[in-house]
């Protein structure tokens, strides 16, 4: 059977047109904050990609060119950010880039998971005052979240120093810190009980650690939460959590004057599996009501991700000079998928071509003149078309003109000719001007 390679896609033109529309939204959003669009190769060192993504590092698609040296395919956009901002000296840039990743994972093409998909990212790159760039971040997932109307959300927001704080003040040792953040980033998706029973069976923590840990980790609010929590006897002693908190609640301030904490949930289970984070990390949800009794509402899933990570980009200077960084990473493949499943379901056609009319004819012997036309409108910018015979039947070429969107026809005919005039016809209402 010819079918693409496990975990990849065709995209057909229906799929292609909406892809468009989500990515341009998406991108006007970006270009509304200021940022520049950059791009980097899909090929990436191995020894780049290497030893960023904590367990992940797995999935990498490892390469080897014919000279011996070992390539990789780009599992983010974010580790070639903090590659070519090292590389070109670069302390200061606002940043999107759009393009493919590629992930050796099993594919779960049911749940949206493939080998081969595309990343939207925005990232701040320099030395700011704390929690302002941070603050925009949030805001540009919210801006973009709404415009797209996909429906009820909320935004997680945590900090992996609050985390590795609350992990001290609960016993858990430094080389435990990783494996407890990957556990403890389960809750929105299985129980405490079992959370805790991975942390104390598979990742060896004694089980007092764990019921200090899950005091903490399930509790989520807001500014209220952050005021408790800077007042809590063992936290407030540890220096990691302390300017953790401290962050948050400037964060909160932002986000009150930006008009948008009614989305935003301050969540201590938040953890994010990757291991470059090292402040502010947020995670967008989803919402769904299942039905009108229902009061909880139910995740549908991660459409945005990201948070601080200072100290990537020092791990590609030669002299370890770290560029602070904060981003985020729009999940657009899933929201693809939410918005081609609603758009099959309305039954409403999309678009895939752009073109504006239709040169048609009545009568036979007249290509001569859809020619010079349609040469006439391409060249004056319209975007036209014609259909490839020499005397096509005037209801074919009106009925094409249904079938694929298209809003005007311009008729030549030998009437037409001879009076120097061109008769335009609104497919949908069949009203003509001579003109």
């Amino acid at each position: 059977v010819l079918c693409p390679g496990q975990g990849t896609r065709d995209h057909p033109p229906a799929q292609a047109a909406l892809r468009d529309r989500l990515l341009s939204a998406v991108v006007s959003c970006f270009k509304r904050h200021g940022a520049a669009a950059i791009d980097t190769p899909v090929l990436e060192l191995r020894e780049t990609l290497m030893g960023k993504y904590g367990e992940d590092t797995k999935l990498i698609y490892e390469l080897q060119d014919q000279g011996g040296e070992l390539l990789a395919l780009r599992y983010d956009l974010t580790v070639p950010f903090a590659r070519y901002l090292a590389m070109n000296k670069i302390t200061n840039i606002k940043r999107y880039h759009i393009a493919k990743v590629y992930r050796r994972d099993n594919p779960a093409t049911t749940q949206g998971r493939y080998r081969e998909f595309y990343q939207c990212d925005f990232d701040i790159a320099g030395q700011f005052d704390p929690m302002i760039p941070d603050a925009e971040c949030l805001k540009i997932v919210h801006e973009i979240l709404s415009d797209l109307q996909l429906g009820d959300f909320v935004i997680k927001v945590n900090d992996r120093r609050i985390l590795n704080g609350v992990f001290d003040v609960c016993g858990v040792p430094e080389s435990k810190l990783i494996p407890a953040c990957s556990t403890v980033d389960k809750l929105d998706k299985v129980p405490w009980e079992e959370v805790r029973s991975e942390m104390v069976g598979e990742k060896g923590l004694s089980p007092e650690a764990a019921d200090r840990i899950g005091e903490y980790v399930q509790l989520h609010g807001g500014l209220d939460l952050i005021e408790r929590l800077l007042q809590d006897p063992k936290l407030s002693q540890n220096k990691l959590a302390k300017e953790g908190l401290g962050d948050m609640k400037l964060l909160f301030e932002y986000l009150t004057l930006f008009g948008i904490t009614e989305k935003i949930s301050f969540d201590l289970s938040l953890a994010r599996g990757l291991d470059y984070y090292t402040g502010v990390i947020f995670e967008a949800v989803l919402l769904h009501q299942e039905n009108e009794h229902m009061e909880e509402s139910v995740s549908v899933g991660s459409v945005a991700g990201g948070g601080r990570y200072d100290g990537l980009v020092g791990m590609f200077d030669p002299k370890g000079r770290k560029v602070p960084c904060v981003g985020v990473s729009i999940g657009i493949e899933r929201i693809f998928s939410i918005l081609e499943q609603r758009l099959k379901a309305s039954g409403e056609k999309l678009r895939t071509t752009e073109t504006q009319v239709l040169v048609a004819t009545p009568q036979k012997h007249l290509l001569a003149a859809r020619l010079k036309l349609i040469s006439e409108l391409w060249d004056a910018g319209i975007k036209a078309e014609m259909l490839y015979k020499r005397d096509p039947k005037l209801l074919k070429q009106l009925q094409y003109c249904e079938d694929t969107g298209i809003p005007l026809a311009a008729i030549v005919g030998e009437q037409e000719l001879a009076d120097g005039v061109v008769k335009l016809r609104d497919v949908a209402t069949r009203e003509e001007v001579r003109m």
